[in-house]
């Protein structure tokens, strides 16, 4: 079934008004390919998972697709157990339902919006785990014809908020189901930031991934806002890679400033950045940066696509004047 003129206002984290031309639900990948099979060549195509992480700036011609699959599969294999989940499963209670299994793998990942499919869009990450770190492979359907395709991890060419299906080929695939490889038994990883500060010297073998879980939720909603009480799309910018060079200087001037070792240099954190040139907490119209995380842009109420351009080029402007430091926008920009 295909809506037309559909409102997508609830189909971002952001709240902002669009609408899509043609919208379609697809349940299975046998109703996808058959949607693509139906579509004009040059008709646009846009997809959507929960629009967590994109900025719509406009209305969307053509058709949208907002994959229905929902399907997860559990399948122990001795040590390690596989997980294949549809690219319509919500994110987090993938998350919880392998929490609830006791498998490690998952648990830094707790409570990051969106779904499945999106996942390796962008190789979402967080306290020191990644996507690639435990994803085995990825189904999709070929834009062009419709056919299945599998990519192994390798193949999918993750980097840090970036994937083969992000950047160089962009547009190409619809992305049906994940596998993702867990681990039954072993340590939980808690050497990252705040996990860090919780957990102390405790032996990260003698964890449950449910506490590390717990701590992770605590963690995200004592710094995040929920975007059904206040949309947003999480975190608006990278942080940024600067070379060793540029970070000592930069260390110099700035003694507190936040920094990870990277292989490249220096990843810098964006929101403290942001929050030292003077935007946490401030708004520009109905539009701000929140006032308990720098990093995230939320929508007062009320806003549009251009007054979140206004508050992101001015907080590129202010960080570039201070510190020299290129922002990126994280979440994609639509159409």
């Amino acid at each position: 079934m295909i809506e037309r003129n559909a409102d997508l206002s609830g189909a971002n984290t952001l709240a902002l008004p669009a609408r899509a031309e043609r919208l379609a639900r697809p349940a299975s990948g046998e109703a996808l390919a058959e949607l693509l099979a139906g579509r004009r060549a040059d008709e646009p195509l846009y997809v959507l998972g929960q629009g967590s992480n994109l900025v719509l700036d406009g209305d969307l011609p053509g058709l949208t697709v907002i994959p229905a699959l929902d399907r997860i599969d559990y399948r122990v294999e001795g040590d390690q157990a596989r997980v294949i989940a549809g690219a319509g499963v919500v994110w987090d209670r993938l998350v919880a339902d392998t929490v609830a299994r006791g498998w490690r793998g998952l648990e830094n990942l707790s409570l990051i919006p969106g779904t499945a499919g999106a996942a390796p869009f962008q190789n979402i990450g967080a306290y020191g785990v990644e996507l690639a770190d435990v994803l085995e492979s990825v189904d999709a359907v070929a834009v062009a014809n419709g056919r299945p395709v599998r990519f192994s991890a390798a193949e999918c060419e993750f980097d840090y908020r970036d994937s083969l299906f992000k950047s160089r080929r962009r547009g190409e695939f619809i992305i049906t189901a994940i596998t993702l490889r867990l681990r039954r038994h072993g340590p939980c990883r808690v050497d990252y930031g705040g996990l860090a500060a919780r957990f102390g010297d405790a032996d990260p073998a003698s964890l449950d991934p449910a506490a590390v879980r717990a701590a992770v939720i605590e963690l995200r909603q004592s710094k995040l806002p929920d975007p059904a009480v206040l949309p947003n799309a999480g975190s608006f910018f990278k942080n940024p890679v600067v070379s060793v060079a540029h970070y000592q200087q930069l260390k110099q001037s700035e003694p507190e400033l936040v920094a990870f070792a990277h292989r490249d240099g220096h990843k810098l954190a964006a929101g403290w950045l942001i929050e030292r040139a003077g935007w946490k907490g401030r708004r520009l119209g109905p539009v701000g940066m929140h006032r308990e995380q720098a990093l995230v842009l939320v929508n007062h109420g009320g806003a549009r696509a251009a007054d979140v351009r206004a508050l992101a080029g001015a907080v590129r402007a202010d960080v570039e004047a201070r510190f020299g430091v290129s922002l990126e926008q994280e979440p994609i920009p639509l159409p």
